[in-house]
């Protein structure tokens, strides 16, 4: 555990998209986390070294494939936690205004995209939110984006995409759910520093596997409407 909240920054690094300095931001995250989040540092372990060895456009397309397209879930924990209940709009409302008392540019992102709320978590001045922000948002989110990487989640997803796909984006099978080893890396860190109670999941919370096939569904009599016209 360390003093200040830097680290959260370096966590961000390791789940935005990867840009040209992504495999440094990474290696200088797992070498940041090594010494004193050692559990942390073992669960990222694989993925840095994945991406140490990755070209670029191999890192671009995992990225794409776990969080944009076809993907095994979301990193807007909002979404992730209320779907589309009218919760989610008061957590982006609450959200915005604390990335913008802070200064964060969201980067074209929403305000609870996790990159974006972990580094709201390094820069924020209110320990008594944060701690609240952690316990009822943050670690119950990451805990269940984790859970949809687990291989019966993927493989029900996959399903769905070949019921409403012509090609299916292939998928590693062997580094295809690798992006859990950073998400669990931030799920043990913030248990470190924080020591939250863990939270129930509130009962609305997004089905990603039913999210996708509501979406597909929609999408398939949409192109069946204009056909018609």
């Amino acid at each position: 555990m360390v003093s200040s909240f830097e680290q959260y920054d370096r966590l961000a690094d390791l789940l935005v998209y990867p840009g040209p300095d992504f495999k440094s931001r990474v290696k200088n995250a797992y070498e940041y986390l090594e010494k004193p989040y050692p559990e942390a540092a073992v669960h990222l372990k694989d993925f840095a070294d994945f991406i140490a060895n990755a070209t670029q456009i191999e890192s671009e397309e995992l990225y794409t494939r776990s969080f944009d397209v076809q993907a095994a879930t979301t990193l807007d924990i909002g979404y992730v936690l209320f779907g589309d209940d009218y919760k989610r709009g008061a957590v982006l409302v609450g959200l915005n205004g604390e990335h913008k008392e802070a200064g964060i540019d969201c980067s074209g992102e929403l305000a609870d995209h996790l990159p974006n709320v972990l580094r709201l978590l390094s820069k924020m001045e209110k320990p008594d939110l944060r701690m609240e922000l952690i316990e009822k948002i943050v670690a119950p989110a990451v805990k269940k984006i984790i859970e949809e990487f687990e291989p019966n989640k993927i493989e029900s997803k996959e399903v769905v995409y070949k019921k409403h796909h012509k090609t299916i984006i292939e998928r590693s099978a062997e580094y295809g759910t690798i992006y859990q080893c950073p998400l669990k890396a931030v799920y043990c860190v913030l248990r470190e520093d924080f020591n939250f109670k863990v939270m129930e999941m509130p009962p609305q919370g997004a089905d990603f596997v039913k999210s996708v096939g509501t979406e597909m569904k929609i999408e398939s009599e949409n192109h069946s409407q204009e056909r018609q016209i």
